[in-house]
């Protein structure tokens, strides 16, 4: 069975390291899948790309669009000719791809025009803000998917309001299954607490990214804002989107200022999940830090007015504050770790599920 993998962005090289490692050591069963990888190229930046790659150890793509940095429709269209022509060539039994980017969206549009099953890995996810583009992204591809792979009851929950029922799979999170197995990597072989010279549970992490709270001024105003109240080590990967916008806004030379901020370039997955484990606490608008948050019980403040991982909002683990300055301090003085963790992500095995169910079920089948 061949599969066209198509990724583009930081999230999606991490998810599919581990289901390409998992399908290229599968021996069960008569059936082989072959994968060809598409990286779009929408993460052009070493630091979010191919440094991924390198540390994942996950293979060349085959093929490498270079699609770059444009405004959405034309970085969307962009993509489609190039991955038609691809698609066209290889001939692929399914598309496979992830979350929620434009690569995703791309992706699934062009499998839907040539006819080609469309299998959608963190299916059902619904933040219902069709303002945020990963909103629109992550609805069009469910309706254009033969396969739905879903890493929460939720999210097989938000399918069915939608009536879509038929091939929807709940197989856990792939992520969380990654971070189990990284965390680990990560406590024997990541130096970053000792590069960075701070301590465990002394610090707490920041990242920002959402076109959302960098592409408005007062928005992104507001978080530095917060940032500079907080009394306690913060630490910043800084986005290449957001640093172009701290800059344009004249907030770049403010933020370098504050003593409690040390703004680092982006890290490597590994030195990541090591600054997610070892965090007292993290503030972030990306949907994926929230939920690792969440897999290493640190207590979390989403800069959203919503979030697709409502579970952990549930559970008293993470608190919507927006791009709001007071909410943001008001969240960060009330924030403890809760007694209660649900088991809300699977256990652990999701890759090998999916790969059960694509060579089981088929999406030619």
């Amino acid at each position: 069975m061949k599969i066209a993998t198509i990724i583009g962005a930081r999230p999606q090289f991490i998810k599919a390291a581990l289901l390409s490692g998992n399908i290229k050591k599968d021996r069960s069963g008569l059936v082989r899948i072959r994968e060809v990888f598409i990286n779009t190229g929408q993460h052009y930046d070493y630091n979010m790309s191919k440094k991924f790659f390198e540390e994942l150890n996950i293979p060349a793509p085959d093929y490498d669009l270079n699609i770059g940095s444009a405004p959405r429709a034309a970085q969307i269209a962009g993509m489609m000719k190039k991955i038609e022509a691809v698609l066209k060539k290889e001939k692929p039994e399914a598309v496979l791809v992830y979350g929620d980017t434009n690569s995703t969206l791309a992706g699934a549009l062009v499998a839907s025009s040539l006819n080609i099953p469309l299998c959608h890995i963190e299916a059902g996810l619904r933040s219902y803000d069709l303002s945020m583009p990963e909103e629109s992204n992550r609805v069009i591809t469910d309706r254009l998917s033969k396969m739905l792979f879903c890493p929460t009851l939720e999210a097989v929950k938000n399918l069915k309001k939608e009536s879509i029922i038929k091939g929807v799979y709940m197989v856990g999170d792939i992520m969380y299954e990654l971070a189990r197995k990284t965390a680990k990597i990560a406590s024997a072989r990541s130096s970053i607490l000792s590069l960075l010279g701070i301590v465990p549970k002394r610090y707490t992490l920041a990242t920002v990214h959402r076109q959302a709270n960098t592409d408005i001024r007062q928005n992104l105003k507001s978080i530095i804002d917060a940032f500079q109240m907080i009394d306690d080590v913060i630490v910043f990967p800084v986005h290449p989107r957001t640093e172009k916008m701290l800059k344009r806004f004249g907030l770049w030379s403010t933020v370098k200022k504050m003593k409690n901020v040390k703004m680092i370039p982006p890290v490597g997955y590994v030195d990541m999940i090591c600054l997610e484990k070892n965090a007292a606490a993290i503030l972030t608008d990306s949907g994926g830090v929230q939920k690792e948050a969440y897999f290493f019980k640190v207590p979390c403040i989403t800069l959203r007015d919503n979030t697709e991982w409502v579970e952990t909002v549930k559970s008293g683990w993470n608190t919507l504050a927006g791009a709001d300055t007071v909410k943001i301090i008001r969240a960060y003085k009330r924030l403890k770790a809760r007694k209660a963790h649900p088991d809300y992500y699977g256990d652990g095995n999701t890759s090998k599920r999916i790969i059960g169910i694509l060579k089981k079920e088929g999406p030619g089948k």
